[in-house]
Parts: structure tokens; C-alpha cells; sequence
């Protein structure tokens, strides 16, 4: 990350990418001095409720983050940046955004957890348009989305919404899709089996996701010998997939399967009154198939150079995979995330699959919807089967 003294004093010209953190108040005059080379600018978790006028000078920017400020209007003047590909805005209070306000070239649109009540028609035509993030909004419908032709993953997930459009699960090349805590979708309170706080002895950090944080750790319930434990305390707050209650009700309706990792209850008596699962500890020797997407893939996973996977290793995934998916499908469960950076393998492609962050329950869907739902997942399923089949 970079100072605004260093920026201030020209120790940054030529930069092409830009992280400045400095409880700003507003956009710093000195980012024109990298107008001619600035295309990844990220002023997230400052103060800032506009842009300058002269904001648009800066014309090769491609990637935009203004997340964690007080933005309460989306800035108009970004619909005059011609080369803005990617737009963040996470946890604002944005209320509204201009019809004229979206860049035609926008790919990637990032919306999650502020006060939006409606979107404006000009979404509907942004034909590059793939990925968009609305979890967390006050959303009561949707523009006609028909005319973005390319959009592959959409989270829809904590809105107002009472239903989904067809036009938007009809899109010929969506693959991912969150819906979960809507008016349309029914409450849902399992009956599982619950561990409690007082049996487990934490140990440490194994990771931490979008929707909370996982703690190695040791249950001993008092019947039979302890056990090695994985505990995910939820934030307990909306994430860019939804709400954690929804993740920890559709892990727990997916049963168990030998390609789910295995889910022993949910947390109670959490001393701050936090949701959290148990799961079984899954080995060091596992490892993630992939990578989350980089900004060029946008919705595609990443692989290191030069990774290539034997065919052997790549038919036991799939296949895995594949009777994971037509277990829970079969449970009236939708997967919504299915990516390789959510699947864990061993040395010989054995697949578990996990964090069900962006699941939805196809019975909140008519059911021509649950068909097209499906057909999504399958297209996902098949991007899967392609990346695996490729020298990277």
C-alpha cells in the first residue's frame, strides 16, 4: 500500500497500480500525475462520498474499488470513463445510481451491502457485462436484464425481492447464481445435531472465508474419545454471498455424501451468541483444485503455470463431483458456487466439496425457474470440466 506522501511527492509516477489507504476525505488532486499509466486504482476504506470532477482524466483506468466509504450516490461521472471494466463499491450506503452512471465496458460489478432499493434500465444493457454483485441490498425487482447476453454469475441473495425474473435464468451463459434470503424463500430452521462451546478447545486459525472464520480444534463431548474438529464461526453479517443463517441451513440440508466434507452439527451456546458449524478436520495432505478468478478471468478460476491434470486424476474429480451434484439436487439443494477453489482433492483427485455460501433451495423457485436454475449449474459444472482439461 501506498502514502499519500509518496504519491504527493511524484515518487509514484508511472505507477500502474495504486492502493492508498489515508483517511481521505477526497479523491487526492496528485492522481493526475499518473493519468498516462494508472489502470488499478483502490481507495477502499477511506471517507470518501464523491468524485471530482476531473476524475475522468484519469482514462486508462480499468479497475475501480471505492469499497468501505460513504458513498451515498453512485458517481455519475464514471459512465464518462470508457475503459472501466470493474467497479467495486462494497458497503456503502449508496442509495441511487444515474441511468447514465454505468460504463458500456463494465465486466465485473461489485454492489454488495448498501441501501439500494432499485437499479437503474441502463443495466440491462451492458453487453460485457458477466459478473454482478447485489447481495445485501433493498432490492424489490429487477431491470430487464435480457440484454446482458455474457452475465455468468449474479448474487441476489438479502434483497426484497418476490420473485426472480425468467429473462434473468434464461441468460444463455449464467452459471452461478445466489438467491437465498428473499421474501420468495421460505425460513428454514434444521433439526441436525448440535455441538456445544463448552466441548470444543480451540487451537488455532485454518483460514478465514467471506462468510467467517475457521478454527482447528479438539471436541470432546464426553462419550467416546475426542476428536479432531474444524469450527466455522460466522461473522454474522451479510456477506458477498448472502446471510450466514442460509450457508449453515443448506450445508446442513445437504446431508451427508461421501464428496460433502463431513458436517458433525451446528455450534450452540456460542459465548457471544455466534452461529458457527463443526465439521470433521480435514487432512494438510488435501489441497484446493484451483484458484479464485484473477480481474482478467473475472468468472473463471486460475491455475498456476504450467499446471496440467492427468486424465486419471481428472475422471475421478469429475466424477465426484458429478454424483456430489446430483445428491443434492436431489435434495432440492442448488450448489451456486461450484468452483475449484471450493473443492478440496488428495494426491489422486479424490474431490470434496464444501462452503455452501451462495446455496438456494430450488422449491423457493416455480418450477420451469428450478429447470433453468439447473441448467446453470450444469454450465458451471461443464466450465469445470473444461479448465480441467487444459495445460495452464
Amino acid at each position: 500500500m501506498a502514502s499519500l506522501l509518496e504519491l504527493e511527492s511524484g515518487a509514484l509516477v508511472g505507477a500502474r497500480e495504486l492502493r492508498l489507504q489515508a483517511d481521505l476525505l477526497a479523491a487526492p488532486p496528485a492522481l493526475l500525475d499518473l493519468a498516462s499509466s494508472l489502470e488499478i486504482l483502490d481507495l477502499s476504506g477511506n471517507h470518501l462520498s464523491s468524485l471530482p470532477s476531473w476524475f475522468p482524466k484519469l482514462e486508462k483506468l480499468r479497475i475501480l474499488f471505492l469499497s468501505f466509504n460513504r458513498f451515498q450516490d453512485f458517481p455519475e461521472i464514471l459512465g464518462r470513463m470508457p475503459n472501466l471494466e470493474m467497479i467495486g463499491f462494497k458497503s456503502n450506503e449508496i442509495r441511487s445510481i444515474p441511468d447514465s452512471a454505468l460504463p458500456p465496458s463494465l465486466r465485473w460489478l461489485i454492489l454488495t451491502d448498501n441501501r439500494l432499493a432499485e437499479l437503474p434500465r441502463s443495466l440491462g444493457g451492458l453487453s460485457r457485462l458477466q459478473k454482478l454483485m447485489l447481495a445485501g441490498n433493498r432490492l424489490e425487482s429487477l431491470p430487464d436484464l435480457s440484454g446482458c447476453e455474457k452475465l455468468q454469475l449474479v448474487r441476489l441473495s438479502a434483497n426484497q425481492l418476490d420473485a426472480l425474473p425468467d429473462s434473468l435464468l434464461s441468460l444463455p451463459e449464467l452459471a452461478w447464481i445466489a438467491w437465498s434470503g428473499n421474501p420468495f424463500c421460505r425460513p428454514r430452521t434444521s433439526s441436525s445435531a448440535s455441538v456445544h462451546w463448552e466441548d470444543l478447545t480451540l487451537e488455532g486459525r485454518l483460514g478465514q472465508g467471506a462468510s467467517g472464520v475457521i478454527h482447528q480444534a479438539i471436541w470432546n463431548p464426553g462419550k467416546g474419545a475426542a476428536k479432531d474438529v474444524a469450527v466455522k464461526i460466522f461473522k454474522g453479517e451479510v456477506t458477498s454471498d448472502g446471510y450466514p443463517e442460509d450457508e449453515r441451513e443448506a450445508t446442513l440440508a445437504a446431508g451427508v455424501h461421501p464428496h460433502l466434507v463431513p458436517v458433525l452439527g451446528k455450534l450452540e451456546n456460542h459465548p457471544t451468541g455466534s452461529q458457527g458449524l463443526v465439521m470433521d478436520r480435514i487432512a494438510p495432505t488435501w489441497s484446493t483444485l484451483g484458484h479464485p478468478p484473477s480481474f482478467e478471468s473475472c468468472t473463471r478460476d486460475t491455475y498456476p503455470p504450467g499446471t496440467a491434470f492427468p486424465a486419471s486424476f481428472r475422471t475421478r474429480v469429475l466424477e465426484g463431483v458429478e454424483s456430489m451434484l446430483a445428491h443434492i439436487h436431489g435434495r432440492g439443494i442448488l450448489h451456486g458456487d461450484l468452483y475449484a477453489h471450493n473443492i478440496l482433492v488428495d494426491r489422486d483427485g479424490y474431490p470434496l466439496i464444501g462452503d455452501f455460501g451462495a446455496s438456494g433451495f430450488l422449491e423457493d423457485l416455480p418450477p420451469h425457474q428450478q429447470a433453468l436454475a439447473l441448467a446453470a449449474e450444469r454450465r458451471a459444472f461443464h466450465h469445470l470440466a473444461d479448465d480441467l482439461s487444459r495445460v495452464w
